[in-house]
């Protein structure tokens, strides 16, 4: 695996995958060449995360803040996913890939949404990894969501307000369906989240690279994931059960920082099949 050791892996990485627009700047070609570049290079991470045996991949694909870009560049990104997501059903459901996705899903288009949405049954049941991408996202949207969720049905009195805990919170998050992010990578030289995975990241390993993500290659991801190794020690895990607090100690057993929930995979097929319009997992 050249850069990284077999143990220790992070189970759950997310990707901020910046730099499509400058990509293609440089080059002097339209920013839609970028993102096309760019799509390229998820196909290329996504395989050699599986080979690895990474569990979860969260890709930000496509941000709320997103749509306010241009028309025209919002189309191109969205024939772009159209495209993906076909060209790649076949290897997600051959290599036993479970694709999800997180975000208002209701917001995409159709054409987006009449390939997305079979694809997201077909493979639902899917076991070797999971695909999640983050399409209309943003954590903050998410969170509020969450709350609004929480607060009404209080007000119909099926929910004690003082049950409400950051694990009671926590399970309405779709982007923690797949476990605490372990690793979280930002291409294209900025150092923020950019409100992605903001609950879920608060234990998280942070890399950031000033390679721009059409350029990213496997490399690059061997040495974010070797130095995720290297840090990767005794770190306290974001979710804790009621009681434990924040300084270890009390409670019941955590489970590891990332760990995928095995003692309720019921949780991730309710998310996949939730239709509402805060469409999750």
């Amino acid at each position: 695996m050249n850069l990284v050791e077999a143990r220790n892996l992070p189970r759950h990485v997310g990707i901020i995958m910046d730099g499509n627009g400058r990509w293609a700047e440089l080059r002097g070609e339209p920013r839609e060449a970028g993102h096309k570049a760019g799509s390229a290079a998820v196909r290329r991470i996504v395989r050699v995360c599986r080979r690895l045996g990474v569990e979860a991949l969260t890709l930000y694909a496509f941000s709320e803040q997103n749509w306010a870009r241009p028309r025209n560049e919002v189309d191109a990104l969205m024939g772009l996913l159209r495209e993906f997501l076909m060209s790649e059903r076949g290897e997600i459901l051959e290599n036993d890939i479970r694709l999800v996705a997180i975000g208002d899903i209701s917001r995409l288009p159709e054409v987006v949404r009449e390939v997305l949405d079979p694809l997201r049954k077909a493979s639902s049941a899917n076991m070797r990894m999971t695909l999640a991408l983050a399409l209309s996202y943003g954590a903050r949207e998410e969170i509020a969501a969450a709350a609004r969720e929480l607060a009404m049905e209080a007000v119909a009195g099926r929910l004690d307000p003082e049950a409400i805990d950051g694990a009671l919170l926590a399970a309405r998050l779709p982007s923690l369906s797949v476990g605490e992010p372990d690793l979280i990578i930002r291409t294209g030289g900025e150092q923020r989240l950019s409100n992605f995975l903001l609950y879920g990241a608060a234990y998280a390993e942070l890399s950031f690279t000033e390679r721009l993500w059409p350029d990213f290659t496997e490399d690059d991801l061997f040495a974010a994931i070797a130095t995720y190794q290297q840090r990767d020690s005794a770190v306290e895990p974001a979710y804790r059960a009621e009681g434990s607090g924040g300084g270890g100690g009390g409670g019941e057993p955590v489970p590891p920082r990332g760990a995928l929930d095995g003692a309720r995979p019921w949780r991730a097929r309710e998310l996949a099949s939730h239709n509402g319009s805060r469409t999750g997992v």
